[in-house]
Formats: C-alpha cells, sequence, structure tokens
C-alpha cells in the first residue's frame, strides 16, 4: 500500500498542473473570445481522467487504511477527522464538479459558452481540491511529512 500511497501523492501535482491549466485557458479563451484550440480540449480530457484516477486511488487507500485511523490518530481527534470526512468528502465534490463541467460543456452550442463552463467548474474544484490537500508546510500536518 505504500507504493500506491506515493503514487496518490505524487499524482496531486499533475491533477493541480492540468486542472489549473485547463481551468486558467478556459477562462482566458473566455474572456479574449478565443476559439477553443486542440490542446486547450486534450488539457481539459487529461484533467478530468488525472481526477479520476487520483480519486480511485485515494478511494482504495482508504477502503485499506480505515480499520487503522483510529490506531494511527487517536479516536475522535482532529486527523481522524480530516481523514475520513473532510479530505475525502470534499475530494469527491472537487472531481465530480470538474466532471459535470467537462460534461456540461460538451452538452451546450457555443465555444463560449463551453469555456465559461469549464473554467468555473474547473476552478472551483481547483480551489477545493487545494483546501483540502495535506500540504506539508501546513501546521497540522507537519509530523507527517517531517517537515524540517
Amino acid at each position: 500500500m505504500e507504493f500506491f500511497a506515493f503514487i496518490h501523492s505524487l499524482l496531486r501535482y499533475a491533477v493541480l498542473g492540468t486542472v489549473a491549466v485547463a481551468g486558467f485557458a478556459a477562462l482566458r479563451g473566455y474572456l479574449t473570445k478565443s476559439p477553443i484550440l486542440s490542446w486547450e480540449r486534450a488539457a481539459a480530457i487529461i484533467g478530468m481522467i488525472l481526477c479520476h484516477v487520483q480519486l480511485v486511488i485515494g478511494l482504495l487507500l482508504y477502503v485499506t487504511r480505515y480499520g487503522s485511523f483510529e490506531e494511527r490518530f487517536g479516536a475522535g481527534s482532529d486527523m481522524l477527522r480530516f481523514w475520513k470526512m473532510e479530505h475525502i468528502g470534499t475530494m469527491i465534490v472537487a472531481v465530480a464538479l470538474i466532471t459535470i463541467g467537462r460534461v456540461l460543456s460538451k452538452k451546450t452550442n457555443t465555444e463560449s459558452s463551453k469555456q465559461l463552463r469549464i473554467a468555473v467548474f474547473y476552478l472551483i474544484g481547483l480551489l477545493l481540491m487545494f483546501a483540502m490537500i495535506p500540504w506539508p508546510f501546513m501546521a497540522k500536518f507537519n509530523h507527517m511529512y517531517q517537515w524540517l
């Protein structure tokens, strides 16, 4: 399972990067009224696929580690609540928003509305992901990373 935890931790950078590129490219395209370029469409698709892969790996880790959360963090602790509810719940919502944005963008006719839907849903999903990733510089997670 440590392999999956490593992949899950490493893959977050690819997920964040592609979702950010897709979201900001769509926002730029909407604001400048430019047509959707093939690389922008590819970034949106790859970002959504990477989100789904990341979610599956995260769910696998969640299922295999569910019983050991109490042992690792103590029953009723803030860390237990974060891992069992906040992190997983928010990430599911973020991936759902990104997927909804992609699906809605395919169902509309104008390029401007396609770009707007991608931009709004991807950037909201990105903000949610940034908020719930256990970053090493956050005081709550310093002990997990042996940071500095």
